[in-house]
């Protein structure tokens, strides 16, 4: 039987080992690798408010877990899209990058029908009803039977740190091995593989797979396997996080979002992460132009008076990701691979990838541990500078001047050579599905001159992995791209036409949908809390629709 051992808990340790249980022990069920993990019980979880994307239904179903159970144990709620505020002007504007959108066949010309219109109308909301659907604060399931045609897209908020209680309790229920020690000694085989781990308790823990999520240490990929690390800051300037909850019985906004809302601020921006009973806001920002003390007022002057007493702390991060993140018989997942600030809630999603590729090469045999590396070793890279151009178009599209940080993230040298390369070729055409083919495109370079023995030397390439044209578009035309910058329409273009699909699917929604506090309650026993009677400052209210 083959043997994985996990160094490391919280999310990304619990959720490989639920996955890897669930994929190939058949849920405890029928066992066939012996999954262990290990973590300290000295070093707290970094844990704040977690969002994801849809992907992670995928892996809570192969582990076994129910969605309601999963709720209340986490104190989740929806996550139908991320709210974009102040980033294009510090004028308290916003836009949508929503999980659901109307697809026309069978070639999508909506981005242009847009673009040569008057623009009266976000593009999202032409082409989505879920913009106004969380604006409305609504719910994406119905309380009784779901009777409104194509299912609305979701992921979750939720509480980190329940959630790696629950996938604790869930896993060891069903097999696996939970060992509460601190690895003191790593011994290596001749090989230059590893072949067991030495604890505190005088315990040596064998294995033939070792996944490293001990966190920012890198406890088995860094310290012990030597594997660099590439650094990001010079295109994302970010380097720390003032973070802190505000629970509702404190202060309560008076509804729940149903979205993540991402506002920019002075030297960065502020997740807003809501959940059953407390939010988690976090004020990502570049110590080069504010001081810690200064982002804590920020983050206090966003929250509002309420937040006078509330605790905050400081997390500190360096963007960028291992060189390799297999190394011989290692796989990093989780904070020991990399980390890209949480923009588009890809934390856990890149958790998932790896324990995802690390399941789907069971069984194996020695001999194939090299092609295995590599193989993984480039998908996971490509999917980091997938992300890094993604998050990296977020700054580059502003057109705010009012701060040194604003100014800067707008300067060429900061902005990826691949992601200029998209925006010459989206000046000549809008964002289409073909384009994720293969994202080479006319003057594109590498994005960084990887010189890694054993890694792919070729230039990284992304085949839509994580996004496609529907999720660039949203972005671009929220922010306002069209060349450079956006043209205003002609003064006798046609008024922007939203979708009688569209419309159809906002009645009913108004009609059918239950607010989203109203069905955590109902449907999940969630507590009910007294409004404050106001929102926090930091909050931009919804738009009148002119349709």
């Amino acid at each position: 039987m083959r043997r994985v051992l996990i160094v490391g808990g919280g999310s990304a340790g619990w959720m490989t080992a639920a996955y890897l249980n669930g994929a190939l022990n058949d849920r405890g069920n029928a066992p066939t690798v012996k999954i262990s993990l290990i973590e300290s019980p000295d070093i707290p979880r970094i844990s704040v408010g977690e969002a994801t994307v849809p992907s992670i239904q995928h892996v809570l179903s192969v582990a076994g877990l129910d969605e309601t159970e999963f709720m209340k144990a986490a104190d989740a709620t929806f996550k139908q899209s991320i709210r974009y505020q102040n980033w294009l002007h510090n004028d308290q504007s916003f836009y949508h990058h929503p999980f659901s959108r109307y697809r026309i066949q069978p070639i999508d010309r909506t981005g242009r029908a847009w673009l040569n219109s008057d623009r009266s109308v976000p593009f999202m909301e032409t082409v989505s009803a879920q913009p106004v659907i969380c604006d409305m604060a609504r719910a994406p399931k119905m309380l009784g039977r779901w009777d409104m045609g194509a299912p609305l897209a979701y992921a979750y908020h939720m509480n980190a740190q329940k959630f790696a209680d629950y996938l604790r309790d869930f896993s060891t229920a069903r097999g696996v091995s939970h060992y509460l020690e601190n690895v003191t000694d790593v011994e290596m085989r001749e090989n230059g593989l590893i072949k067991s781990v030495r604890t505190d308790r005088g315990n040596v823990h064998e294995a033939d797979i070792f996944v490293d999520c001990t966190g920012f240490r890198a406890r088995l990929i860094g310290e012990t396997l030597g594997v660099g690390y590439e650094d990001y800051s010079r295109w994302l300037m970010c380097d720390q996080a003032v973070v802190g909850r505000i629970p509702y019985d404190q202060f309560y906004p008076g509804l729940i979002r149903p979205y993540t809302t991402a506002t920019a601020l002075s030297s960065g921006w502020a997740w807003d992460i809501p959940m059953q009973d407390q939010r988690s806001v976090g004020y990502v920002h570049s110590s080069h132009f504010i001081s810690a003390e200064e982002a804590e007022r920020e983050w206090r002057a966003y929250e509002g008076p309420h937040a006078k007493d509330i605790e905050t702390r400081l997390i500190k991060f360096h963007v960028g990701q291992r060189q390799k993140a297999w190394q011989g018989n290692c796989l990093a997942i989780g904070l020991a691979g990399g980390f890209i600030e949480p923009l588009e809630s890809t934390g856990l999603y890149l958790s998932d990838l790896g324990a995802v590729m690390l399941a789907e090469h069971f069984p194996y045999t020695d001999d194939m541990l090299e092609a295995m590396a590599f193989r993984v070793n480039r998908v996971i890279s490509n999917r980091y500078f997938e992300i890094l151009d993604f998050i990296n178009m977020h700054y580059c599209l502003s057109r705010r001047t009012d701060t040194a940080f604003w100014q800067e993230v707008q300067k060429p040298e900061r902005i990826t050579d691949r992601l200029k390369a998209k925006f010459e070729y989206w000046k000549l055409k809008p964002p289409s599905a073909s384009d994720f083919q293969d994202q080479s495109f006319p003057g594109g370079a590498g994005q960084i001159d990887r010189v890694v023995p054993g890694c792919d030397p070729r230039s990284p390439v992304d085949t839509a992995g994580l996004w496609n044209h529907e999720s660039y578009e949203a972005i671009m035309y929220g922010m306002h791209f069209c060349g450079e910058p956006l043209a205003p329409p002609s003064t006798d273009a046609p008024k922007t036409r939203v979708m009688p699909a569209i419309i159809e699917r906002l009645r009913a929604a108004q009609v059918k949908l239950p607010p989203h506090d109203m069905w955590l309650q109902r449907a999940l026993g969630a507590p009910s809390f007294t409004s404050a009677g106001y929102e926090p400052p930091g909050w931009a209210s919804g738009r009148a629709r002119p349709y």
